[in-house]
């Protein structure tokens, strides 16, 4: 298969992009999260008479369940699959727990060295193991062997193609040059490992007029086979600076089981709503001057004192990285460097924005604001090399839906009492950074015999190099490993390699934390609790970090979940509002 394309792409509409999917392709989607999905040529391959696809991606999401609606995909290839705060995709997890449709669990780092093999026409590409994982033995074509320069037990995958792959970005000149604003995910080494590249963009301009934008990556025109103009291409998901995601459009979307997403995705017939085209150009400084929610004065809980104590392992020589659904770790990053941590780095969306501010986390303008004060956007497959396989990263808090007692994770999939399956939404990078950062941090909102177990079913993620003799030959810092519960503080020893509790949470005693695990519970010598967060701590957390209470979505059970979104978006509308008003007084002014 030959992946050299024309030096200048044709234009076409989205009918004739469609016209370009074949049944049958190995098939990439572009973006990240909620961020430049492209919507309108999904919604439209949908409708269409595509099947058979093999659904190659990072992540599954909300473009997995479009295509899954349509029996389109016959094959699946992901590292992790979520709807962000809205939970688990109910069509992949029901392929996936049914057995209909073939699911492979990707690491993150193979899944970039197997496009990157392609790209680079290479038959193989090493990668670090994913050590004390079982993931190996998941990814298709992977194998351990030694290196042929030193000997090391080293992974090796080869190259994954992609017939078509699939992209929404802001603008595209004349000639076809493609401008990608933000982070990048995994859409260059996408790219460069298909057949054909299709694109949707907001804009068309003229030649030269991409180069008087600021910070961009350009998709050279020689990469891309065909350009379609869909404006509002991405609704409800966000293109900045064009607009911003429409949570509430997504949520009427995922809670209206009987109408197709195909039909409540529709860009509306007047195009993108005014309020979340005004919404992507706010500007930091105008959030951080406008008055947010007032809380009353209470008692801490127990979300914030695990905030605070996450926080507090943060210092001015942290680099720490949010992953893909992590409010919690936002919260305590964010927390930490308006506090007592101010020149410690923060990485988003899954390190594509690079040292950020700790701006508050307004559900529909946190994508914007980081984008705004990151000093730099990155692409996964550049942060893997650039920070994660260098060891730079101090930190990267992320949560696990079961855990044992030697600090092994699983989040492919958990077996029910009848031996049916409820699939998870899968460790995303999670195997690889497990060793890669210094620091090794968990947390399980809920702690019971269910979430901490005495070994996990799948071995999805561990940290497999533990002692600083371990990391030390692979170029990694020696760090701490702990677990974070709504109980309790574990640590995994170093000698033992089990967990062990060194802190609790306050009001808990230690029988609670026994009756609550499946395992039998080793408290520290010197186990204490855990320190409430100062009043001071707990303003900057309520009032500047977290107004709108994001960080609650980690702690209520998936009953509570939907009550307590409806009540987040109320909030979180009022709070754009509010916003948005205040930056048209300044411009009046």
């Amino acid at each position: 298969m030959s992946l050299v394309k024309s030096n200048r792409p044709r234009f076409t509409d989205i009918k004739g992009l469609v016209a370009m999917v074949g049944h049958g392709h190995s098939f990439g989607v572009g973006g990240h999260h909620f961020a430049r999905l492209p919507i309108a040529l999904l919604r439209a391959i949908a409708k269409s008479s595509v099947k058979d696809l093999r659904y190659i991606c990072w992540a599954g999401g909300l473009p997995l369940e479009l295509l899954l609606e349509a029996d389109a995909v016959a094959e699946i290839d992901l590292c992790f699959s979520s709807l962000d705060i809205f939970g688990l995709p109910p069509r992949f997890r029901a392929a996936a727990e049914s057995g209909a449709i073939p699911v492979r669990d990707w690491t993150a780092l193979a899944m970039i060295q197997a496009l990157r093999a392609a790209q680079q026409n290479l038959p193989s590409m090493p990668f670090q193991l994913p050590e004390g994982s079982g993931m190996l033995a998941r990814v298709p074509g992977a194998r351990a062997a030694p290196d042929p320069i030193d000997g090391a037990s080293t992974g090796f995958i080869p190259p994954l193609r992609l017939d078509t792959f699939v992209v929404h970005s802001q603008r595209a000149d004349e000639s076809g040059n493609v401008q990608i604003i933000g982070p990048r995910a995994l859409d260059f080494a996408m790219a460069g490992a298909a057949r054909q590249v299709l694109v949707t963009v907001e804009e068309i301009v003229p030649v030269g007029a991409l180069r008087q934008d600021g910070r961009q990556s350009i998709l050279t025109r020689n990469q891309v086979s065909a350009i379609a103009l869909a404006p509002g291409g991405a609704y409800p998901a966000s293109c900045l600076p064009f607009y911003v995601t429409d949570y509430q459009a997504l949520s009427a979307a995922f809670t209206a089981r009987e109408t197709p997403l195909v039909d409540s995705l529709r860009l509306p017939s007047e195009g993108v709503p005014e309020l979340h085209q005004k919404a992507a150009k706010i500007r930091a400084g105008t959030i951080l001057a406008t008055p947010m929610l007032a809380h009353a004065e209470k008692k801490a809980s127990v979300d914030e004192i695990i905030a605070a104590r996450i926080a507090a392992e943060l210092d001015n020589e942290s680099f720490a990285s949010a992953g893909a659904v992590s409010p919690l770790a936002n919260v305590a990053y964010r927390l930490a460097k308006a506090t007592h941590a101010p020149d410690m780095i923060i990485a988003t969306m899954s390190c594509g924005h690079l040292d950020i501010a700790p701006s508050p986390m307004i559900l529909s303008l946190i994508e914007s604001l980081d984008c705004e004060t990151a000093a730099a956007y990155a692409g996964g497959d550049d942060t893997y090399s650039t920070y994660y396989q260098a060891g730079a990263v101090t930190h990267e808090i992320v949560g696990a839906a079961q855990v044992d007692r030697r600090g092994r994770v699983n989040t492919i999939a958990l077996r029910k009492p009848s031996g049916g399956l409820i699939r998870l939404s899968g460790q995303g990078g999670m195997a690889d950074v497990a060793n890669m950062h210094r620091d090794y941090l968990l947390y399980i909102p809920r702690h019971s015999v269910q979430s901490l177990v005495d070994d996990v079913e799948i071995v999805s993620s561990a940290r497999g190099l533990l002692t600083a003799a371990e990391r030390g030959p692979m170029g990694y810092r020696a760090g701490k490993a702990l677990v974070f519960t709504d109980l309790c503080v574990f640590r995994l020893d170093e000698t033992s390699r089990d967990l062990v509790v060194i802190e609790t949470i306050p009001g808990v005693t230690r029988q609670q934390i026994r009756d609550a695990t499946g395992f039998a519970v080793t408290f520290d010598a010197g186990c204490g609790e855990v320190p409430l967060p100062s009043d001071d701590t707990l303003a900057t957390l309520r009032n500047r970090i977290d107004p709108l209470g994001l960080r609650r979505l980690e702690f209520v059970s998936a009953k509570e979940r939907g009550a307590l979104i409806a009540e987040i978006l109320k909030a979180d509308r009022a709070a754009v509002e509010r916003c948005i008003a205040a930056q048209g007084s300044l411009v009046g002014n």
